[in-house]
């Protein structure tokens, strides 16, 4: 069995590993202030400070239909928003958390809305929810030792995620973050997923309350993991998660289809970030990022969603990915008129421009496939794909290429 068909096969997981891209979206009071969403702990604001900010957070601008369009514009699949981050204002209208939503300036459920939005457009659910919690006093005390501190902190944990898997339908992920400072069994995140599991059968879990379920989630980084599990990293479009309008430090449209590519080669997913503002819009420059990306996906998109994972190692040129009897270049370092495939074991029957349909020239040698025919300068502005068709699955042998010799050579000590 193919390593991509051990997790496709099962229908409950297939949807996220064709899925390939995500929208990430951390929205909270910290938007207000504008530095990061870290800023209540790096700031050290007292929590009767902090709360209120509330009174002041209108989500006039916030449009959940809007973040679909933008997501489904981008190429995105699905979308994770922080119904709960650090700070432990709760963008819903909890029962057991008064320091919410619906008792803010706002006076709206935001997760509710974000639900109905995201599935009405065809669009995948997912919630974010953080363990920890900055506001919340028992999450110190217990783990200062407090002991029955620690249980009603776990008790509150448990009922929240009762709230959020139980009142807008299905939830098709659970995304977890800040599970420091207590261990799994503290938290009892074994009971927590299968209270989960039990409301929710088909929602996907991610591996941040110290249990592996699902899938993994490197940050900031691309990292395939096993073969057989589902991965996804998630990244920043700029420098911060939540809303900061000094940074500007935005990846270009063709570092992110570079990351792409990279998550397609080693079979897994981008959750890509955005922070929207204090009152919920997301910033023009994230929003013209993500369209142009959108855009080049749409060229693309047969060398990025459903291309499964390979052994092949990278070339000079830059990533590959593959599907079925295809290699698809990723041309992020493009060379002129010409480039090579060291190593190539199949015959390459038809080579073009993926995103054109430019017809290019092969040239094979015992070692080497040499594509030509290219433009001087990149096609695409963003990343420019060729697509390879061969006359069998993709493989290669690099144990044999010096000067032109099918031998390795022999070095003097």
């Amino acid at each position: 069995m193919k390593i991509l068909d051990l997790y496709t096969a099962n229908p409950r997981t297939r949807w996220f590993a064709d899925a390939r891209y995500g929208m990430f979206i951390h929205w909270g009071l910290y938007a207000l202030l504008g530095r990061g969403e870290w800023v209540m702990n790096r700031e050290r604001i007292p929590a009767e400070e902090y709360e209120r900010l509330a009174d002041r957070f209108d989500a006039s601008d916030y449009n959940p239909s809007a973040w679909a369009e933008l997501a489904k514009a981008a190429g995105m699949r699905y979308g994770v928003l922080t119904s709960k981050h650090h700070e432990g204002f709760c963008l819903w209208n909890s029962k057991a958390c008064s320091f919410n939503s619906v008792n803010s300036l706002a006076k709206r459920d935001l997760v509710g809305e974000y639900v109905e939005a995201f599935r009405k457009a065809g669009l995948k659910v997912g919630l974010y929810y953080s363990l920890g919690d900055w506001h919340h006093p028992d999450w110190v005390r217990g783990f200062q030792g407090d002991l029955a501190a620690r249980e009603r902190f776990m008790d509150y944990t448990h009922t929240l995620v009762r709230e959020l898997l139980t009142q807008y339908g299905p939830i098709d992920v659970l995304w977890y973050d800040l599970p420091q400072c207590y261990s799994a069994t503290e938290w009892r995140s074994v009971d927590l997923n299968a209270m989960a599991r039990t409301l929710q059968p088909n929602i996907l879990i991610n591996n941040r309350a110290w249990t592996s379920e699902d899938f993994g989630t490197p940050e900031q980084h691309v990292e395939a993991s096993s073969p057989g599990r589902l991965w996804e990293a998630c990244m920043t479009l700029n420098g911060h998660w939540g809303y900061c309008p000094s940074d500007h430090g935005y990846k270009s449209a063709a570092s992110v289809a570079q990351t792409l590519t990279r998550v397609a080669s080693g079979g897994g997913n981008l959750l890509l970030n955005v922070g929207p503002d204090g009152h919920g819009k997301i910033p023009d420059e994230a929003e013209l990022v993500l369209r142009k990306v959108g855009k080049w996906l749409e060229r693309n998109s047969e060398a990025v969603y459903l291309a499964h994972r390979h052994q092949l190692s990278f070339q000079l040129f830059g990533p590959v990915s593959v599907r079925e009897n295809t290699l698809f270049c990723h041309l992020s370092n493009y060379f002129g008129t010409e480039f090579t495939v060291g190593g190539l074991l199949p015959n390459v029957l038809r080579a073009s421009v993926l995103g054109t349909g430019q017809e290019l020239s092969v040239e094979r040698l015992a070692t080497r496939t040499i594509i030509r025919g290219l433009p001087e300068s990149p096609p695409d502005e963003v990343l420019t794909v060729v697509k390879l068709e061969l006359d069998g699955p993709p493989a290669q042998d690099i144990s044999s290429v010096i000067g032109g010799a099918d031998i390795m050579p022999v070095y003097p000590n």
